[in-house]
């Protein structure tokens, strides 16, 4: 069993904050790959589904960013799992908007919510890292972050996240450079 995280904010208000595209991606892909319905678990959302053979569990912690830890530390230990296990979708800084690459480990980049996991596990998990881009000068990154996506912007997001969800099948077996490569050549076409 695998548990991916989806990494955002609970509330309508940030629905289409760039900060909530973990989020946006975990929904896609439990549309795309028909799994059951919302259950409230683990101080969080949770589906279950089957990706080919492997069965996931997506998790939408219902904290804020800050304390996404809490909750994925939580279904963790219920399945008795470690943190190979883990996938956690999150928005990068450090990346172009709408690329995506996969890490395995690492720092959190002052991101509050891999900051939390790592506190509450370790930094030895996979993380799908969902480009943003960076506004420029660090006074701004705040508000671009916590800032909607731009009307311009969403057919390139929706062209994103359905290639996350139509790919996600070389994230579950395990094959992180399969599903960059596909993804990439997907975004290219489109």
């Amino acid at each position: 069993m695998q548990i991916w995280t989806g990494l955002g904010n609970p509330g309508p208000g940030y629905v289409m904050h760039r900060h909530n595209v973990g989020f946006m991606a975990a929904d896609v892909i439990a549309e795309m790959h028909n799994f059951g319905p919302v259950q409230k678990k683990f101080q969080g959302w949770v589906q279950e589904g089957r990706i080919g053979t492997e069965k996931i569990l997506l998790l939408k912690p219902a904290t804020y960013m800050n304390e996404s830890g809490r909750a994925v530390g939580e279904a963790l230990r219920f399945y008795k799992l470690g943190t190979d296990a883990l996938t956690v979708f999150h928005d990068e800084l450090d990346l172009a908007p709408f690329k995506v690459k996969v890490k395995q480990g690492g720092g959190h980049a002052g991101h509050n919510g891999l900051r939390s996991i790592t506190q509450h596990l370790d930094a030895e998990f996979r993380r799908v890292r969902i480009g943003i881009g960076h506004p420029g000068h660090k006074d701004r990154v705040h508000g671009h972050v916590l800032g909607n996506y731009a009307k311009a912007e969403q057919p390139m997001l929706i062209d994103m996240l359905g290639g996350i969800g139509a790919e996600a099948n070389w994230l579950a077996q395990g094959n992180d450079p399969r599903f960059m490569s596909e993804l990439a050549m997907r975004l290219a076409d489109s």
